[in-house]
């Protein structure tokens, strides 16, 4: 059987360390809350009064009904069955006002962005041959070569 192989190694010395510095310790003190406290109001029933509208005790309720003002004429209101919940709709003559601004507003920008998409297609041809025979003249970089100069 062979032997396992030996390694180079280095010994150290062994360490000594100091000891550490001896500080002062914090004096800390126990923290101290005052507990939330509150002193209880004490009013006497006589004092009381009771919220407006709400009836006081052995007196019968008295409604007084709100008179509040009638809404416009342009203004109708229907009654949605099973809520009982009034839904103020304006007259016919202005939702059609309404929706015919809204159809009219919608057909004229298809409109005009369909013209300006067939004016593009059209022109596209044309400004860009205009663009080349600029820079023929004017030379692949933009600048003129002496024999395009004017004398």
């Amino acid at each position: 059987m062979v032997e396992p192989p030996i390694l180079p190694s280095i010994s150290l010395p062994s360490q000594i360390l100091p000891e550490p510095p001896k500080l002062p310790q914090a004096i800390l003190e126990i923290p101290r809350a005052e507990a939330p406290s509150y002193i209880p109001m004490v009013a006497p029933p006589s004092e009381l009064r009771p919220p407006v509208g709400v009836a006081k005790e052995g007196e019968e309720e008295v409604k007084k009904e709100k008179k509040e003002p009638p809404p416009p004429p342009e203004i109708q209101t229907i009654t949605i069955p099973w809520i009982d919940h009034e839904l103020p709709v304006p007259k016919e003559e202005i939702v059609v006002a309404a929706g015919m601004t809204a159809i009219v507003s919608v057909v004229a920008t298809l409109t005009a962005t369909s013209l300006f998409n067939q004016v593009v297609k059209i022109l596209k041809p044309v400004i860009m041959q205009v663009v080349k025979r600029i820079q023929k003249k004017l030379g692949k970089n933009g600048t003129t070569t002496e024999e395009e100069r004017p004398d």
